[in-house]
């Protein structure tokens, strides 16, 4: 089919060009041979007048012109997916779609079993790949490799719509043995002086916990100890006399079998709004409709499941 005398699968072939700027890992993404990619490359080179990739030392790069095409390309094709390709219903009882769901261990943990729990009454074939929050969540959206992401509204991309799940409290955590545990208080001017224990996932370029508590009352703290995994972060407080900002949800899930205490904030109370976000092409998206549905009575699920346990002061 052309357009403009376009072959308009060569779109395909763009994309893949313009996101990996490399033609053996475009060629292995759409299962073609490398002199295939390159013959692709060279019609739309002829097509547009332009060399879309060139190299630069040992990589290639994208010439102004790809650039501009980048995003253009992408989405002509996010909404081709959308309105076209997409099944216009959607019955999880007969469907083996797979769904890519970008997460934090924290999500993981705690919202995502309650969710595989109700999806399972609907349907043994629907899959569900959880991968990590990328460092680069708009590309993952506009790229199709995350259907749908839950992360903290902090995190949230301003032009895809987003919708709240629940919200979520912080809360310290430190060793039985600590001089605080065995204190049975914890004050600010401790929280100050103490080690902290402090996560910052992986290619995430927004603040740790740690920091954007610190931002908002301008406390000195010591991070001692930084991890990739918010589930980590409790072990690494045992034996010692740090201090771990945690999700309160999180903490009370794996804090049973630590020897650990937990304590409120000692300032007023931070509250997280956990959300989920997807493509804004994707807002009819039948499936993804159901899974965020789905996702809302998970939310409901964990919170009925959630312990009235209180926090010391």
């Amino acid at each position: 089919m052309r357009f403009q005398k376009l072959d308009l699968n060569l779109l395909v072939a763009l994309d893949a060009l313009l996101r990996e700027r490399s033609i053996s890992r475009a060629a292995e993404n759409m299962h073609l041979s490398q002199s295939a990619m390159s013959s692709a490359l060279a019609r739309l080179r002829a097509y547009f007048e332009d060399d879309l990739l060139i190299s630069v030392g040992r990589k290639l790069e994208l010439t102004s012109r790809a650039e501009v095409l980048k995003e253009a390309v992408r989405d002509v094709l996010m909404r081709v997916d959308t309105s076209i390709a997409t099944a216009p219903e959607f019955d999880p009882s007969e469907s083996d779609r797979k769904f890519q769901l970008a997460v934090s261990d924290y999500t993981a943990a705690t919202l995502i079993p309650h969710l595989l729990a109700l999806a399972e009454k609907q349907s043994r074939t629907v899959r569900f790949d959880l991968i990590p929050v990328p460092g680069r969540p708009q590309r993952a959206l506009e790229s199709g490799d995350a259907d749908l992401m839950v992360i903290s509204r902090p995190y949230a991309l301003p032009d895809h719509p987003t919708e709240t799940l629940y919200e979520e409290e912080l809360c310290c955590m430190v060793c039985n043995d600590s001089s605080f545990a065995r204190s049975g208080e914890l004050t600010l001017a401790q929280y100050e002086a103490a080690g902290h224990v402090a996560v910052q996932p992986p290619a995430m370029d927004k603040p740790t916990l740690e920091s954007w508590f610190k931002a908002r009352y301008v406390q000195a703290k010591h991070i001692e100890v930084t991890t990739f995994s918010f589930v980590s972060a409790p072990y690494l407080v045992v034996g010692t006399d740090r201090i771990a900002i945690m999700h309160a949800r999180l903490a009370r899930l794996v804090g049973k079998g630590l020897p650990v205490t937990l304590f409120a904030l000692p300032a007023p109370a931070l509250v997280l709004e956990q959300v989920q976000q997807w493509h804004r092409h994707r807002t009819r998206d039948p499936g993804l409709v159901w899974v965020r549905g789905l996702l809302h009575a998970a939310a409901a699920r964990m919170d009925a499941a959630e312990p009235d346990q209180s926090l010391a002061d």
